[in-house]
Order: structure tokens, then C-alpha cells, then sequence
């Protein structure tokens, strides 16, 4: 998940921490970082900002300042606040490792960057500190999922569940690792679970809406596409969903429609591979609503931009050489053939 959620347990842990640590020594700094979080709870990250810089100016060894700032910077959800977001974690465990919230937001962002490791061992770190504790377990369970381990999250989210039964997340990595599973009825209860908690967040709502276009069940997608949608509109996967859902029905208009609200116009992405992956998501959409009205010229610069974000998608030349046999061009298309059997049928 790709969000700054459950800040209430931050903010509680944050306001023990600066009435007890030595490291904090006037009072009215506790008094700051307390208006701090609670300014974070309400949504209002620049006035965090302001009270953490004020905290550290006076204080530089704030450890709960630096843990703080990090989340106000995650909150504005810009890509250029995330090197800064992980500066200030890893000085906040740099003046105090025993920081265990701040652990598990710097394993959160390693994850969102694709670097999976480090987000394991940051986990595993904190395990050793407090051992069974249920965030740690849920979000290590995910870990190990991506490290292509879905048994071992199915161990570890129900072990989060059985120490905290209300671990919304953990429904939802559940229902994850089940799909890598190919176990879709399952996963989809799991699903329901999530969604079904006042946490819930647009990811579960897209992940629903994907596994529904994969079953071709598409009014139950685009009611889940929207959902996420009207939770957050920034978010460019549920628009991507809803461009597969119009590409399926032939509506090539709407799809073109939908991607231009996934990927506004100067918009700029979080360098990341899970971005890259994004962006060549979008491209293959745009490509295949272009083919669908017979554009071929777009279509095919469209696919090219795809194998720029991800040159493994063996099925971005399958239907290059389709376009291209359409054209009256058997020799790209023969290079683009050979190109996707190289690749092999297993790739995207």
C-alpha cells in the first residue's frame, strides 16, 4: 500500500516518547510535538512540518521530531519528499534503534521503491525488538510474498490476525497471497473483509477491480474502480482500470479518457519500479484503445513506450507483430515475433 495510514498509533506512541526520552528536555517541546501530531491526524502536513523544524532547530537529537517530519513529508505525497522522508527515518533510528514505528515506515517506503530486501531486514529488525508485534508481521508477510513467498505471508498475516483480529491490512495481503496462489474464491473473501473495515484503502478496491476484469466480470470491476476512485482521485490505478474495462467493451474513447486522468499531463512519478510498471501498463492501454480504432501509427509508438518502461513484456511484441502484419510489414513483424517467443509466453 502506498499511503500514509493508521497515524494514530504514531501520534500516541509520539506523544509517550517526548514526555519520557531525555533526549527531549524542555516540556515545550513535548508540547510541540504533540500539536505535531495532532496537526498529521487532521490532515495537516505543512503545519507538522513547521512544529518538527521548530522542535529540531531547538533540539537536533529529537529522534520522535525526525520520525515525525518523515511522516509530514510521506503525507504530501510528493515524489520529491520521499529521499527527504527517508533521510529523516533513518536519522530518527540513527539517535534512537529502538524507534520501532520509525523501522516499520522506512520498511514501508523500501517496499513502495521496489527494494524489497531492505525492507526485510528493517522488518526483521524490529521482530527481534518486539517479537509478534502485528504490523511487522503482516507487512513482512507481504515482503516475503514479493520475494516470491506467498506460503510464508499466508503464516505471517494470519499470525497477525490472530494477535490483533481487527488488522485490516492483513486481510489484504492475505487476499494477495492467495491470488498468487490462484486461489481467487479465497482471495476474494479476504477482499471482502478488507473492504468491509473503515480502513479501507483504494488498493484493496483496485486489487478487487483486477481480479474481477481477470474474470472478465466487468460490471463488478468498474463498481470497485470506482469506489477507489471517489476514496482518491490522485490515484492513477484505479483510471488504469477502468481503461482495461473500456479497451474490453470497445470503447476506445472512454479508455483514452481514463488514461489521460491516470497520467495527467506534467505529472511526475516516485522513480520506482513499481512506477516504471505503472507507466507501462498505461502505454499498453493507450496502444490497444489506438489499434481498436485503427491508429496504428500511435498504437505502435505507444507499445515501443511500453518496452522502453519494461523491454521483458513478451506480449507488447506479440501485438506489435500483429499491428504490423496489418500494416503489409511481415519483416518487423517477423523481428517482433522472434523477439516475443525469445522472451517466452510466461512473460507479460
Amino acid at each position: 500500500m502506498r499511503s500514509v495510514e493508521k497515524l494514530l498509533p504514531i501520534c500516541i506512541f509520539l506523544l509517550a516518547s517526548v514526555t519520557t526520552r531525555a533526549q527531549t528536555p524542555a516540556a515545550t517541546q513535548g508540547a510541540q510535538l504533540g500539536a505535531a501530531a495532532q496537526h498529521l491526524q487532521q490532515g495537516k502536513p505543512d503545519q507538522t512540518i513547521r512544529e518538527c523544524k521548530a522542535v529540531l532547530t531547538a533540539d537536533p537529537r529529537s529522534a520522535p521530531a525526525h520520525m515525525l517530519l518523515a511522516l509530514a513529508y510521506l503525507a504530501k505525497g510528493s515524489p520529491a519528499m520521499m529521499a527527504d522522508a527517508k533521510a529523516e527515518l533513518q536519522q530518527a533510528l540513527d539517535l534512537d534503534p529502538e524507534l520501532l514505528w520509525a523501522r516499520f515506515y522506512l520498511a514501508r517506503l523500501y517496499l513502495d521503491q521496489g527494494l524489497t530486501e531492505k525492507a526485510q531486514v528493517q522488518l526483521e529488525r524490529g521482530l527481534k525488538q518486539s517479537p509478534g508485534l502485528p504490523h511487522f508481521l503482516s507487512l513482512l508477510g507481504e515482503v516475503r510474498r514479493k520475494l516470491g513467498d506467498p506460503a510464508a505471508s499466508l503464516e505471517l498475516n494470519r499470525k497477525a490476525i490472530e494477535a490483533d483480529p481487527t488488522m485490516t491490512p492483513a486481510h489484504y495481503f492475505l487476499a494477495l497471497a492467495y491470488q498468487d496462489l490462484k486461489q481467487d474464491q479465497t482471495a476474494i473473501a479476504e477482499f471482502q473483509k478488507a473492504i468491509q473495515s473503515p480502513a479501507v484503502t483504494p488498493e484493496m478496491y483496485n486489487a478487487l477491480a483486477s481480479l474481477y476484469i481477470g474474470k472478465q466480470q466487468f460490471t463488478e470491476a468498474e463498481g470497485f474502480s470506482r469506489k477507489a476512485i471517489a476514496l482518491d482521485p490522485s490515484r492513477p490505478e484505479a483510471y488504469l482500470n477502468m481503461a482495461r474495462i473500456y479497451n474490453a467493451r470497445h470503447a476506445s474513447d472512454k479508455a483514452l479518457e481514463a488514461l489521460r486522468a491516470a497520467l495527467p499531463e506534467g505529472r511526475s512519478f516516485t522513480p520506482s519500479e513499481y512506477y516504471q510498471q505503472l507507466q507501462a501498463d498505461i502505454a499498453v492501454e493507450r496502444a490497444a484503445a489506438y489499434t481498436d480504432k485503427k491508429m496504428y501509427a500511435p498504437a505502435i509508438d505507444e507499445y515501443a513506450r511500453a518496452l522502453d518502461f519494461d523491454p521483458r513484456r513478451a506480449a507488447v511484441h506479440r501485438r506489435l507483430a500483429e499491428i504490423y502484419l496489418l500494416k503489409g510489414d511481415p519483416a518487423r513483424a517477423a523481428l517482433h515475433t522472434k523477439e516475443s517467443e525469445k522472451l517466452g509466453t510466461g512473460q507479460k
